[in-house]
């Protein structure tokens, strides 16, 4: 094997080219899947929806995303696919497609899990990328790749009400250059990812190293993490779903205005997650996961009984502290069970969509019967369930022994 391509392969040290190419590739993926939630304002005008409606198109979207990730996750371990991600940006863009030019109702259902099929098809591997190529600065690496997403979701109000609000529902469809240009960086990182899965094939020996915990305490650490999951991805769903209709009702906006509202919470997510990743690394991610769910708790309470001008500057806040568990509740996950990275990535990105999925769907439901004020209320409890973090073990004073594969 050349200098050349040992170089290229070296997993001792961080791979910035990469985390960046994957870092864009999750900001198109999630760009594309954020078409969905933006655009239930419009969704539900063109078609005359009630909110138990608009919840199911969510569902649907989050259950197609979430079922299919550990399934792809257990077999890439396995079978580690380097190029699954582009065949699964091919179903993004027949969904894309053809919510940009169905007609009715269940057509958009389809569209929206072919979407939510791509989506499960990226996540895992691409999970697997940014771990592989860390360097031993996971939090870090998945910080990168997640603020990838959270930027993709974030802006994706933005590019709605500039090039779709406008002009209707049909201009849905110019979305499919961010897929086109998603399609290039992919090439680019299976090529190296395929170098990657060469080199491990040469090695005489291959090493783990596993967390010195009883099968029983890992268990409930991935039943703790979980927990912290749902609470956090129900709320999200409170926000991402109905915020916007939460806020055109209750201090009657327009739909422009409340896209830009939406936008706040979700740049802040962005950031929220690439600051949670860096000090996942440095403090301890135990730490970061406990003051992340828990630490919004005063703000969600308070947000039901504000005004408008609050409203923006509390959602900010909550989006900047509750993103920041994600890189280190996974990176968490990946250390307790080393020897199952896709399947990990793939359970808990898919448990966190399916949470989205069910929030939506339960909380649109709702709505319809009691009111969006009111949901808002009983869902600003959920953050304290993440006083559980406190059984967490903390992996800076647990032993690592190393294992041969």
């Amino acid at each position: 094997m050349s200098d050349t391509t040992e170089s290229k392969i070296n997993l001792l040290k961080t791979n910035y080219s990469i985390l960046i190419a994957i870092c864009l590739a999750h900001l198109s993926n999630d760009l594309i899947q954020a078409i969905i939630p933006v655009s239930l304002p419009m969704l539900k005008d063109n078609y005359d929806l009630n909110f138990t409606q608009i919840g199911m198109i969510t569902l649907f979207f989050q259950l197609s995303s979430s079922i299919f990730q550990p399934i792809v996750g257990a077999y890439t371990d396995k079978n580690p696919m380097p190029y699954s991600q582009i065949i699964g940006m091919v179903f993004s863009l027949i969904g894309v497609v053809l919510l940009a030019y169905v007609r009715y109702y269940h057509g958009i259902l389809i569209a929206v899990t072919f979407i939510g099929i791509g989506s499960s098809i990226f996540h895992p591997e691409s999970s697997r990328v940014a771990y592989l190529s860390s360097g031993g600065k996971r939090s870090l690496a998945q910080s990168i790749f997640q603020i990838g997403g959270n930027t993709g979701t974030a802006i994706a109000p933005l590019i709605i009400g500039w090039i779709v609000l406008p002009y209707g529902q049909k201009n849905i469809i110019y979305f499919i250059a961010i897929i086109f240009f998603a399609q290039l960086v992919l090439a680019y990182i299976a090529k190296w990812y395929a170098l990657v899965l060469s080199a491990k094939s040469n090695m005489k020996k291959k090493t783990i190293l596993l967390p010195d915990l009883s099968h029983s305490k890992v268990r409930n650490s991935i039943i703790i993490l979980l927990i912290l999951i749902f609470s956090k991805y129900f709320y999200i769903a409170s926000i991402s779903s109905y915020l916007q209709f939460y806020l055109i009702e209750k201090f009657h906006i327009n739909d422009l205005q409340s896209h830009i509202y939406l936008f706040y919470f979700l740049i802040a997510v962005a950031v929220g997650t690439l600051l949670g990743g860096f000090l996942g690394d440095k403090v301890g991610r135990k730490y970061i996961i406990w003051f992340s769910v828990l630490g919004c708790a005063p703000f969600t309470l308070i947000l039901p009984y504000v005004n408008l001008f609050w409203s923006g500057v509390l959602v900010s806040i909550i989006g900047l502290i509750l993103s920041s568990a994600f890189p280190s509740i996974l990176v968490y996950a990946q250390e307790l069970l080393p020897k199952k990275i896709g399947m990990i990535s793939g359970l808990f990105y898919g448990f966190a969509f399916g949470m989205g999925g069910l929030g939506a769907a339960l909380l649109g439901w709702w709505a319809d019967v009691a009111s969006l004020e009111f949901i808002y209320k009983v869902c600003s409890f959920l953050p304290l369930l993440g006083m559980t973090a406190y059984f967490l073990p903390d992996m800076k004073k647990i032993r690592f022994k190393e294992v041969s594969l």
